[in-house]
């Protein structure tokens, strides 16, 4: 029989793995509670004009998309519908999100609110709202005296 070296942080590192695996499972049940049925993928970068806001929503039309800024807040509300109805069909499975759905996004004060394009391709909801103008950095132009 060999002779196995105990080691403290391993039980450690095992318990703080399992008090994660918890936390995660318990903050996955709220946030689907609150937020809606699903939580849509989002990416979020800014330009030198703006933000722009990526997000994956394939099956929603966009008269099922609710766009709303309050106080520095945007909202995206909306809701994919099962393309079936349930009762007519015998599921093996159902592995596709399905239902409502809401995302916020605090917004920096550099951006201005009525500035907000939004548009949905393919299943992609893409929305640009630019910076404000004083904001944006002024370009001089350095003109050669004569």
């Amino acid at each position: 029989m060999a002779i196995v070296r105990w080691d403290p942080f391993k039980d450690i590192m095992s318990l703080q793995e399992r008090i994660n695996k918890i936390f995660d499972e318990t903050v996955q049940q709220d946030r689907k509670s609150q937020y809606g049925d699903w939580y849509p993928p989002v990416d979020i970068f800014e330009k030198e004009d703006g933000i722009t806001i990526i997000m994956e929503i394939p099956g929603v039309s966009e008269n099922d998309i609710d766009l709303q800024i309050t106080d520095g807040v945007l909202t995206v509300r909306g809701e994919k519908k099962l393309p079936y109805e349930k009762s007519n069909e015998n599921f093996y499975r159902l592995e596709r999100n399905f239902g409502k759905f809401a995302r916020s996004f605090s917004l920096p004060n550099t951006v201005d609110q009525n500035k907000v394009k939004a548009g949905l391709k393919e299943g992609i909801l893409k929305i640009e709202i630019g910076k404000k103008d004083e904001i944006k950095p002024k370009v001089i132009k350095v003109e050669k005296e004569d």
